[in-house]
């Protein structure tokens, strides 16, 4: 799939509140991904991306499936990943790329099928992102539709369920990690049982819950909508779950931005998706929201000025405070980012 750089320019702004200090907590990296709008994705990417204005002081690194080892026992090739960010930090941390500090924080993958095995898995984890690994993603997105796109292989139903997977997730409050929860909207219900049965572990919900818009799903926004607020507010009520604000602008979402002759502008791209934030922040609260980029996954969609311009449209009428947290304390303070790991 080639990039769509050309695309984009289409549709370029000027930096809203350029002095806002942001700390990006979800993006990734990754080389030879065909499958997606930009098949390579490293540090000289992301910093084109973030230098187009914006104020990204930190970033946090989510896995994606990269650089696995070719070797080994297949629960520690994802400790490859680990290793192959870190790299990446530590060149950030020099100084020599500029002031942000890109992946401060990591999530990598550990399968969590293993049950009580998983052990050893975390403990590698842990020792290969030194001070900077700081949770787990093990993806569980399942519909039962078939034209519902299955991400990255497929897996079974109700994983959240799953005993031996509990087993597994059970051992992460005890070193102190945090889980990062994808999947897709119907699923959120089993993420409330998951939530109210470990409250002792922090929860960090991706893209919204995954709103569909495709499948069975597409020209029901509405009906969607209505069925998600029911969740999303069952859900704000679990105390260790925090909720980020971004990657809708994803093909499953059903806009279909990158079908358009022309990119969405940053308050296009609010308006048409200004309700879930609103709802989010307004059950979550300021205090368990932090907006995310999502690159270069959203990619597609949209620029990295322009999700962030997006953004600040919708907090305009924001206090100072309440921008500090969105923007940049919570996601500091969710992911224990400090001058260790800077």
């Amino acid at each position: 799939m080639e990039d769509n750089l050309d695309w984009l320019r289409l549709s370029e702004e000027n930096v809203l509140e350029p002095n806002l200090k942001i700390c990006d907590p979800h993006h990734h990296f990754w080389e030879f991904r065909d499958d997606q709008t930009q098949s390579r994705y490293l540090l000289d990417d992301i910093l084109a991306d973030i230098n187009s204005g914006h104020n990204i002081v930190s970033t946090v690194y989510i896995e994606c499936g990269a650089m696995y080892k070719d070797t080994g026992r297949e629960e520690m090739r994802p400790i490859g990943e680990t290793e192959f960010v870190n790299g990446i930090a530590a060149m950030s941390a020099s100084g020599n790329y500029g002031a942000s500090r890109i992946a401060s924080g990591i999530v990598g993958h550990a399968n969590l099928l293993l049950g009580d095995s998983v052990i050893p898995v975390l403990e590698a984890q842990i020792a290969a992102g030194g001070t900077r690994f700081r949770g787990v993603r093990h993806s569980v997105p399942w519909d039962d539709s078939d034209d519902v796109p299955v991400i990255r292989g497929k897996r079974p139903p109700h994983l959240l369920m799953n005993k031996i997977y509990r087993e597994g997730f059970a051992q992460l409050s005890k070193y102190g990690l945090s889980y990062e929860a994808w999947l897709y909207h119907p699923q959120i219900p089993e993420l409330i049982d998951l939530a109210n049965a470990f409250p002792d572990t922090t929860i960090i919900l991706n893209h919204f819950g995954g709103p569909l818009g495709i499948g069975p799903y597409a020209n029901k926004r509405k009906e969607v909508f209505e069925v998600w607020k029911k969740d999303i507010s069952e859900l704000a009520k679990c105390s260790n779950v925090f909720a980020k604000l971004g990657g809708i602008n994803m093909e499953i979402n059903g806009f279909s931005w990158h079908l358009s002759p022309k990119p969405p502008s940053s308050e296009t791209l609010m308006e048409a998706t200004r309700d879930w934030y609103n709802y989010t922040i307004d059950k979550f609260g300021v205090d368990r929201c932090l907006f995310e980029s999502n690159f270069p996954v959203d990619k597609i969609s949209c620029s990295y000025n322009v999700i962030w311009n997006s953004f600040k449209r919708l907090t305009k009428g924001y206090s100072e405070s309440e921008k500090t947290l969105l923007y940049h304390d919570n996601a500091s303070r969710i992911y224990r980012l400090n001058s260790s790991n800077l």
